[in-house]
């Protein structure tokens, strides 16, 4: 035996143990992905990122804060069923200075008598005057229905901005989780590969292969480095994203679950639902009714207006001879309009027409909730069954590689074909992550599209934040300028 036949048999030896080493590093790589069982211990749990969005998210904390403005619409409206009161006071100084001139009869002559007088007094007064709308033509009851209208409609709008928080919430945590996995996925393939050029060069040396095949190997390296560095800017790009959605840093988080059994079983009932619970559809509900009160309020322009008016009133020194005065009166005045210009007739036609653009756009809300649960529900079955088509793809991918590289050992391969076999495993653990992490993703859209993705419906461990605290705290306030938080 020739020592070249020899040293190529115990490369060939050499090259088995490699491979074996090799082909134990990828069914580690394997154990990379996203799951969706529990969680580990010490691990930030999907409901735990969560909650911290729920509470420190500023675009929430905005929408509440809209809200708490919006209740006090509703002790403006009140306010027309009260009295005006208001005082007066006034102090002074009044002087004058009289001159007159009389004639007087003489016999020979005519003759004048000049006089001057001098007068200084401190005129002051107080006095109050309380008004009592008694009648406007029941404008004040149709505006506090309007206002309370539009803090149901706020409320709603609060929902929809939760929602929308909870499921990028979600979402960003599973863009961390999908990208770590990917990440450690290109990390040991670029591992793997730089093995394979390895013994590439080593069997070139002894002259099993070409310099192509070395080639070969050398672009497959620089191909799994690129891909390695976009898989470390799409990790970063999607931790930024946790630290603006959820207000914290990601650290260790542990594998998420869907939420597809907070659902109806069928499509029927999800349509249904997200048709009548979704919040975008509620605030527009809430939003014609708006529309139908203002159409109320101004008609009441056109009625008379009933005033009750009282007022007292105490004097001193009005003039030089008086020393106090009292006054006091009661007086009922109705003003019936007549004509006002034509105004206010205008402005009903156009609340008429507010009316039915509401109409329209409440129409539109529960279009556009149909189609967001019907596509939601096709994404969430896409998912499921894209993850049992990848699981197979891997399994496949595997049994294929390893093939590829025992019949590389006896030279019916070549070094293209390991290398094409070990991209196509790495493609399909990456469709499998990705599949994992669309599957828990799909769940929180479908719950968001038919309205029940909630702190109480997820069980989540927070304090509900509660509108109607606010609401009653102001609502009968007659005076005051704090907020009831103190400000």
């Amino acid at each position: 035996m020739s020592l070249a036949r020899a040293g190529s048999l115990l490369l060939a030896a050499a090259l088995v143990t490699v491979w074996t080493a090799s082909y134990a590093a990828d069914r580690r790589v394997a154990g990379a992905g996203v799951r969706t069982g529990g969680g580990a211990g010490g691990a930030t749990t999907l409901e735990q990122a969560l909650v911290q969005a729920y509470q420190n998210n500023p675009q929430i904390n905005a929408q509440r804060a809209l809200l708490r403005a919006t209740d006090e619409a509703v002790p403006q409206a009140l306010s027309g069923y009260r009295p005006r009161v208001s005082g007066s006071y006034s102090n002074g100084v009044t002087w004058t200075d009289t001159r007159t001139e009389a004639a007087v009869p003489t016999l020979n002559t005519p003759s004048s008598r000049r006089g001057r007088e001098s007068t200084r007094f401190n005129p002051a007064s107080v006095g109050a005057q309380l008004q009592q709308t008694l009648f406007n033509g029941f404008q004040t009851a149709n505006r506090t229905r309007q206002a309370e209208a539009q803090v149901f409609a706020a409320r709603e709008t609060l929902r929809v901005i939760e929602q929308t928080v909870l499921l990028d919430a979600a979402t960003v945590y599973m863009n961390v989780l999908r990208d770590t996995a990917v990440l450690e996925l290109q990390r040991r393939n670029v591992e793997v590969i730089q093995e394979q050029l390895r013994q590439t060069r080593d069997r070139f040396n002894v002259g099993e292969v070409t310099r192509t095949d070395v080639a070969q190997a050398e672009s497959r390296v620089a191909a799994a480095q690129s891909q390695f560095l976009t898989a470390q800017a799409n990790l970063t790009t999607s931790r930024a994203a946790y630290r603006r959605v959820i207000g914290v840093d990601p650290g260790r988080l542990a594998n998420g679950t869907p939420v597809d059994r907070f659902v109806p079983n069928s499509l029927d009932l999800a349509v249904a639902q997200g048709q009548s619970e979704n919040p975008s559809v509620q605030a527009a509900e809430y939003g014609v009714d708006v529309a139908q009160l203002q159409v109320r309020v101004n008609e009441g322009s056109l009625y008379p207006v009933v005033t009750l008016t009282g007022n007292v009133q105490q004097a001193w020194h009005t003039s030089d001879s008086v020393q106090t005065q009292m006054s006091a009166s009661v007086v009922g005045q109705v003003t019936v309009p007549i004509y006002q210009g034509g105004a206010e007739y205008s402005l009903i036609r156009q609340a008429k027409e507010t009316v039915g653009q509401r109409r329209l756009e409440l129409a539109i809300n529960r279009d556009q909730a149909r189609a967001n649960v019907v596509q939601s529900w096709g994404q969430l079955d896409a998912a499921k069954a894209q993850i049992d088509a990848t699981r197979s793809q891997v399994t496949a991918a595997e049994i294929a590689l390893n093939g590829v590289r025992e019949e590389a050992r006896v030279g019916q391969r070549t070094t293209l074909d390991v290398l094409n076999a070990t991209q196509e495993l790495l493609n399909a653990r990456v469709a499998l992550v990705t599949a994992q992490r669309d599957r828990v993703v799909a769940s929180y859209t479908l719950l968001s599209a038919v309205g029940r993705l909630s702190v109480p419906v997820l069980g989540l461990q927070v304090p509900l934040y509660d509108p109607m605290i606010h609401y009653q705290q102001v609502r009968d306030a007659w005076i005051g300028i704090r907020t009831p938080d103190g400000r």
